[in-house]
């Protein structure tokens, strides 16, 4: 096949980059298949955008793609965000009025991001951090009366504010501790939650009767403020809470609150405006264990989206359909409500 019959793919992927998401032999699958038009300082122009378009099979990338570009792109198969959010920067119904597959990145970051809901519940739960501070401050405390809020995870109730990508990552490495794990998300039926051997709960239900609750949903039109200073009182004293998804799900002053007088702690690695200001209160609460929005930013994550879209590119080039990414749905991706993400230096990988 010459150069000229090569599918086209418009790399248009800020705020990634090529660098940052492709190994040099996973970028060498994909240019060795297909003729690849980039931009990576900033978003391409949209002069650029505009000359290749009509040509374009797949565009990779946060390409905005209103529905005059769809129409204007005969031959596009699929978008493949390389961020982890499905954004309002495409026409989702003319995709799928046009059989368009949108596809997100969102797997690559949920075991990396389970890994540290288990450091942070394991933190949460044995004092791990605290017990570190008080050893530096000459105030330690041996044996059990350095544990007096501790317990183990071991045969615990836990619970689950949603189950997707990562609450299925998370479950698994739960497992060799036995605990049971009650799950609150009400976009999953019943039946579908007691094929993973999890308890299908209410939000009050799971919040009750766990000592350690992850908050894993990501945020929506529906669940904005969802754990607020009611469902926040009504979990046990002493309880902790670890927030993995998206800030916006937890009422933040009410979290404050709540973990300022000692009643629960929490871990959180997910704040309602990032950078945190240097003057927030959330760095002076002692309750609170914190996490500069780091859980999946490593590099094998960012890698991982690389080996995916080069995997799931290829199966669709080839007329078959992507397995490795996440596929928006038309029943939901109108209610998703992220944020884009950030971009990367490469001091930052």
């Amino acid at each position: 096949m010459s150069q000229q019959e090569r599918p086209l793919i418009l790399f248009d992927p800020f705020p990634r980059s090529r660098d940052l998401i492709f190994t040099e032999a996973a970028w060498r699958d994909l240019a060795g298949r297909a003729r690849v038009i980039g931009h990576e300082d900033g978003r391409m122009p949209a002069a650029i955008v505009e000359r290749h378009l009509g040509e374009a099979e797949l565009v990779i990338g946060q390409t905005d793609l209103p529905a005059e570009r769809i129409d204007a792109a005969p031959r596009l198969k699929a978008i493949i965000n390389v961020e982890g959010n499905f954004l309002p920067n495409v026409d989702y119904a003319a995709c799928f009025r046009r059989g368009i597959q949108v596809l997100a990145a969102a797997p690559a970051f949920a075991g990396p991001v389970a890994e540290m809901g288990l450091a942070m519940a394991l933190d949460l739960a044995r004092g791990v951090t605290a017990a570190d501070r008080a050893f530096r401050n000459r105030e330690e405390r041996y044996g059990l009366a350095g544990n007096g809020d501790a317990f183990t995870l071991s045969g615990c109730d836990l619970g689950f504010v949603g189950f997707g990508n990562l609450g299925r990552a998370l479950q698994p490495l739960l497992a060799p501790f036995r605990p049971r794990i009650r799950v609150f998300d009400p976009w999953l039926p019943a039946g579908h939650l007691r094929e993973f051997g999890v308890l299908p709960a209410t939000l009050d239900e799971v919040l009750r009767a766990s000592r350690l609750t992850f908050v894993l949903a990501g945020v929506t039109s529906e669940n904005r403020g969802m754990i607020g200073k009611g469902e926040l009182a009504s979990m046990p004293p002493g309880a902790a809470l670890v927030l993995l998804s998206r800030a916006e799900v937890v009422d933040w002053s009410a979290l404050m609150e709540a973990t300022g007088d000692g009643r629960i702690r929490a871990a959180t690695d997910v704040f309602p405006q990032e950078p945190v200001a240097p003057d927030d209160p959330v760095r002076h609460n002692p309750n609170l264990l914190l996490s500069a929005h780091r859980a999946g930013g490593v590099r094998e994550a960012f890698h991982r989206i690389g080996e995916m879209v080069v995997d799931d590119a290829l199966l669709i080039l080839a007329g078959l359909p992507a397995v490795r990414l996440q596929a928006a749905r038309r029943e939901t991706v109108g209610r998703l409500r992220s944020r884009p993400g950030r971009s990367y230096g490469k001091d930052e990988i």
